[in-house]
């Protein structure tokens, strides 16, 4: 497996060993003791899988408290995934990454606990997975706005599909301190 750093300390691009031949092809999503190896020694609680059309972009999403670590990648189709830093006190508060995760690139991005997550489908359409270090909480579930001035994502769709919760996403200027993470050396 190959680690790849992004510039926020903490989420990190994973690229698994594929083995392939005329027949298709086999890669592990995830190995404990491999991805331990890369620096990543987390257990996960949930697993999710998701499908979305062409233009559709979901989040900001996190959970706070009991915040939510998340290993995702894509089985189907393309997206631009990002996380951003919403961490209270932390060196890179309000800085973000992204990642175009895809069926063909087969890369798994790790998005730490206290980050925000969201992705837009540039594809047809997307089937997207990710794994949890702690289960849905939903009095703890929060959102921002995905297109946060204070944030400047440079998403690739102008005008995304989102649901309801997204589209009424508070401004992080609008969120209350003690309703962020708060950030541990």
């Amino acid at each position: 497996m190959k680690r790849i750093e992004t510039d926020l300390p903490g989420c990190l691009i994973l690229e698994p060993r594929v083995f392939g031949d005329e027949r298709g092809f086999f890669y592990e999503s995830w190995n404990q003791a491999r991805f331990a190896d890369a620096g990543l020694d987390v257990r996960f609680v949930q697993g999710n899988v998701s499908s979305s059309v062409r233009g559709v972009l979901r989040g900001l999403h996190y959970q706070w408290p009991n915040p939510q670590g998340k290993l995702v990648s894509v089985l189907e189709g393309e997206v631009c995934d990002v996380a951003v830093d919403i961490r209270r006190g932390s060196p890179t508060f309000g800085r973000w990454t992204a990642v175009m995760l895809t069926a063909e690139n087969k890369r798994h991005f790790w998005i730490p606990e206290g980050f925000a997550h969201g992705f837009a489908v540039v594809s047809e359409r997307a089937v997207f997975t990710y794994q949890c270090t702690a289960a849905y909480d939903a009095a703890a579930d929060a959102c921002i706005r995905w297109d946060d001035a204070a944030f400047g994502i440079d998403w690739p769709i102008a005008e995304p599909l989102l649901s309801d919760k997204d589209a009424r996403a508070p401004f992080l200027a609008d969120i209350s301190p003690e309703r962020l993470p708060e950030y541990a050396q």
